[in-house]
């Protein structure tokens, strides 16, 4: 029977300004399902969009999603191929779907590498939303912790060389303003389903002090009732960011 979601009430202070999803279990739930690994990916794309709005309702002011990283890039081709399929009709249907909706669309990860009509795709959804004033959804595509922060660093030598900064100006802000997240708060909590325990590479800079919770349910599996399980273990948890 299906479980009915029971809408969580915490006060905003106890809920994270900003929660970070590493999206994991597609390819695990579709094998225990006797189906393709696309089939799991499809099932997972449904299931990030309830999360994306349950967290929109709730409170949350910004939501990043791993959806592809750096190293996906290695599966095999025929899946590469069905996440590219997957990821154009998710962009058709949330340009559609999402119409109504106060969410900010935003894509962090080189997304040069993705076809010429994702790529168009991406650029129509970010315009779309960009004057929304609710919840920042970022949405991590080709996306990779490493790579972000040798893309911020090759940036802010640029500004050295060109004689716009000096060496000695360098501090933690000017490295945070060259990621892909300038000008948002740092990841509190990041969730992971499937109950693998690592990071994979996501926000390496920005999850600094954040709370880490894998959680043991496959993402397709994953309901708006295991996010506030989810949330309520951080409302719990007492964070003194090197203090006492």
């Amino acid at each position: 029977m299906k479980e009915a979601t029971q809408r969580i009430a915490l006060s905003p202070e106890f809920l994270p300004k900003h929660l970070g999803i590493i999206m994991d279990g597609n390819g695990r739930w579709a094998k225990q399902h006797g189906m393709p690994r696309s089939a799991g990916h499809t099932a997972g794309a449904a299931v990030f969009k309830k999360i994306a709005r349950y967290c929109s309702t709730i409170g949350i002011r910004y939501l990043t999603v791993y959806a592809f990283s750096t190293e996906n890039w290695t599966r095999p081709p025929e899946e590469v191929g069905a996440l590219m399929v997957l990821f154009k009709q998710y962009l058709q249907d949330s340009l559609r779907d999402f119409r109504n909706d106060d969410i900010k669309v935003n894509f962090i990860g080189d997304t040069s590498r993705f076809p010429a009509t994702l790529q168009s795709l991406i650029a129509e959804t970010k315009e779309v939303c960009r004057d929304r004033q609710g919840m920042v959804l970022n949405i991590a595509m080709n996306y990779g912790g490493r790579a972000e922060l040798v893309r911020a660093v090759s940036q802010i030598a640029e500004k050295v060389a060109a004689g716009k900064l000096r060496p000695e100006e360098i501090s933690e802000q000017t490295i945070a303003d060259e990621l892909y997240t300038a000008g948002q708060p740092d990841v509190d909590l990041i969730i992971r389903p499937s109950g693998e325990e690592r990071l994979s590479n996501f926000l390496l800079w920005q999850s600094a002090y954040a709370e880490f919770l894998p959680m043991d349910v496959l993402w397709p599996d994953f309901t708006p009732n295991d996010l506030n399980r989810a949330l309520k273990e951080f409302a719990h948890r007492s964070r003194r960011f090197g203090g006492i």
